[in-house]
């Protein structure tokens, strides 16, 4: 019986001081933790309003990206391209980092060459590269508030 007891109070204090280390650890851990959160881009979020609706656009985190939201506000006139986008010219060409995506998805937001912003508005499968600028955080009802051609598109910070 002395014996049982002897092996749990081993056994309780093996477990307490293996959990010290991790007391210790502790600070480090946190710390790890703050610089991991300080090395996380931070998110820009642009707002598009498309008559009386008003939509959120998280940005990438990149050259292109904030050089487009470097000219905001804008009100732009956007005409209909093969019934699933809109696109413009802008007035000054920004800096690309073209992909092929595949999959343009509902609501991403895009620049074909330079100067071409396009917003789609259906999701499809295309060849194409893009500069990937942001995607709109809810595209629940895009397709309807554009409608079919062109649109007139305020993108603005707040």
């Amino acid at each position: 019986m002395t014996s049982t007891w002897f092996a749990c109070g081993l056994l309780l204090l093996a477990s307490a001081a293996a959990s010290q280390p991790a007391a210790r650890a502790s600070p480090t851990a946190v710390s790890l933790q703050v610089a991991q959160a300080a090395v996380q881009p931070e998110q820009t979020r642009v707002w598009m309003t498309v008559g009386q609706r008003r939509f959120a656009i998280t940005m990438v985190d990149d050259e292109a990206a904030r050089s487009f939201a470097a000219l905001l506000p804008l009100t732009l006139d956007m005409p209909d391209l093969n019934s699933n986008e809109k696109h413009v010219e802008l007035p000054k060409a920004l800096p690309t980092k073209p992909i092929q995506p595949g999959t343009i998805r509902n609501g991403d937001l895009m620049l074909y060459g330079s100067r071409t912003l396009v917003l789609f508005y259906l999701t499809f499968d295309s060849p194409y590269s893009y500069t990937r600028l942001g995607r709109v955080d809810d595209p629940a009802g895009l397709a309807q508030e554009l409608g079919r051609g062109g649109s007139r598109i305020t993108f603005s910070r707040n």
